[in-house]
């Protein structure tokens, strides 16, 4: 079975603990702090492979875990980094939470490695902590946790076009007559068990990618017939070419058929039901005698509905140009850009904001301390160096009440703040 779809679980690595040390040298007695700071963790990091095409890989190992930071050591060594997770994956894989169904991110285009979950940050040794108050302390900073989620990768062909219809309807062989596509052919109902993808070649116009998308049934949009793991290929898709059996081959009405295919889109994606679609009407050289009476009343019932209807014959080659300079057209009114998923899942927000904290005054330092679980969690995710970072501290800071309760402690403008490693002034 073609694998487009796997729930893996990633974890990142715990950044090693700061260490506690003094100097002892034989001239020395008292010597100052030397702890040395603890390596970061490795990340957890999606890469696009493009030799890959399925997600087969993830479905023989389904837990990565990046290394853990080593520990400082005393003499002001510094831990060992710990060794990034780099899952390679096909182009066209959406990321997702397994457990909200959000997209994380998706693999696509420009969008070729993305850092799911960053390392933890080592802890800083004692010799940081040293001030003219304390010559000599005994805190290190622990390394920042490890992070692991459960995440689904759905693999989502990315394709131009793609062909929609019954089993049976010559999708197969249509791909076959206008790309370099070469789909197994035959005369069973879900012989193409996989999306196959073929490039449109045209004289004096621009290409384009059509995927072949394995034979819809009535009850897909709600897994019959493995309709889930089909309609997805469809989602990317900018045009869509609806092959029907205009011959009624089998006993079906080609009416119907179109009826109830475009059903099982709408049910699945509203938005999917939207996009602009033409009709194939398929194997026309099998009605000689009835074929403008056919496709007349095809016309007359899709076309005041704005659907296009083109009379072909897979087989035999007839009426295939026509269609494929249409389906140019509507493309090119369309644009460019790229379907994609945009994110819907804030690993900042997401992770973090679930774990407790505490806001206390130290009298001793004269600082307000700002610790827990999840600040370090935040610290850790979040890059203050950029201006995107800095804005997340700064709300997360609001939203989540701790300049409020800084104010209900008596805090004033100039006071020290610290935050693990982190110290700032306060300014209202």
């Amino acid at each position: 079975m073609f694998a487009d779809r796997a729930t893996i679980y990633v974890r990142s690595g715990k950044g090693g603990d700061g260490h506690v040390s003094f100097r002892r040298e034989k001239y020395v007695p008292n010597g100052g702090p030397d702890g040395g700071d603890g390596g970061n963790g490795g990340s957890v990091i999606l890469e696009i492979d493009d030799g890959l095409n399925t997600l087969v890989d993830f479905r023989n190992v389904r837990k990565y875990l990046a290394e853990h930071g080593e520990d400082g050591g005393k003499r002001n060594c510094h831990g060992k980094n710990g060794k990034d997770v780099i899952l390679k994956v096909p182009e066209g894989t959406v990321v997702k939470d397994a457990e909200s169904g959000k997209v994380i991110t998706d693999m696509s285009k420009d969008n070729r490695r993305f850092v799911l979950l960053l390392g933890g940050r080592g802890g800083n040794g004692n010799q940081h902590y040293a001030t003219s108050r304390m010559q000599a302390p005994k805190y290190a900073q622990p390394g920042q946790p490890a992070i692991e989620m459960k995440i689904l990768l759905e693999l989502k062909v990315i394709a131009d076009v793609g062909l929609v219809g019954y089993p049976n309807v010559g999708k197969s062989t249509f791909l076959t007559m206008v790309s370099n596509a070469r789909p197994k052919i035959a005369n069973y109902h879900f012989t193409t068990l996989n999306p196959y993808l073929g490039v449109v070649d045209l004289d004096g116009a621009k290409g384009f990618v059509i995927a072949d998308i394995p034979g819809l049934i009535e009850g897909a949009s709600e897994g019959v017939g493995l309709g889930h793991e089909f309609l997805r290929h469809v989602e990317r898709t900018k045009v869509i070419i609806h092959v029907v059996d205009a011959s009624g081959s089998e006993g079906r009405d080609p009416i119907e058929d179109i009826v109830k295919i475009n059903n099982e889109l709408k049910n699945y994606s509203e938005d999917l039901a939207k996009r602009p679609q033409i009709i194939a009407a398929n194997k026309t050289d099998l009605i000689p005698d009835t074929k403008d009476e056919v496709i007349a009343k095809l016309k007359n019932t899709f076309e005041p509905q704005g659907v296009k209807v083109y009379p072909i014959s897979a087989a035999t080659g007839e009426g295939l140009s026509a269609i494929l300079y249409e389906v140019r057209h509507m493309l090119d009114e369309i644009g460019d850009e790229p379907v994609i998923f945009e994110p819907e899942y804030d690993m900042q927000r997401d992770i973090v904001y679930d774990e407790p904290f505490t806001v206390e005054y130290d009298p001793d330092e004269k600082e307000y301390v700002v610790e827990g679980p999840r600040i370090e969690k935040m610290l850790g995710f979040t890059n203050l160096d950029s201006e995107k970072g800095f804005v997340f501290f700064q709300n997360f800071l609001k939203d989540n009440g701790i300049l409020e309760k800084l104010e209900e402690l008596g805090i004033k403008e100039g006071d020290t703040v610290r935050m693990y490693g982190l110290s700032f002034d306060y300014f209202k």
